[in-house]
């Protein structure tokens, strides 16, 4: 049975604000990215979260160059399903809270190195999961 109801304006608007989100935060995932894999000294080991010197002994240790390439597909990923969902597209909307989630899982990871940035990546990763999946819809409806 189809619901028949009209698309609230603010509805369509978080989701709008999802696909910006999701384009930003490709992009930066996409520079991070490039920047681990065209320098493998970009990232510096920086005192965080209370342990004394970031990547000692953390369970995610991997290269410098491999991060670049998580970060860089991850960013790709989620700028190419941002443009989608200016469409409406469903399918660009599961991707999009799939490629947040593993954008928040990538930043989770990558906070000994980068903790506000990573903090950051995380709350528009939320941002972009609440809009997808409450309010998603409502633009195939205008």
């Amino acid at each position: 049975m189809s619901e028949s109801r009209e698309p609230s304006g603010a509805a369509v608007g978080w989701t709008l604000f999802a696909a910006c989100m999701m384009m930003l935060v490709g992009g930066y995932h996409a520079i991070i990215g490039l920047a681990g894999i065209l320098n493998d000294e970009v990232y510096g080991a920086v005192p965080a979260l209370g342990t004394p010197q970031a990547g000692d002994a953390y369970f995610l240790t991997l290269d410098v160059t491999t991060w670049g390439w998580i970060h860089l597909i991850v960013g790709v990923i989620l700028l190419l399903a941002g443009f989608g969902l200016f469409s409406g597209n469903v399918v660009a909307r599961t991707v999009g809270v799939i490629a947040a989630i593993l954008s928040a899982i990538g930043a989770f990871a990558w906070m000994p190195w980068a903790p506000i940035w990573g903090l950051a990546i995380i709350a528009a990763d939320i941002t972009v999961i609440w809009a997808l999946t409450a309010h998603g819809r409502d633009v195939t409806m205008r």
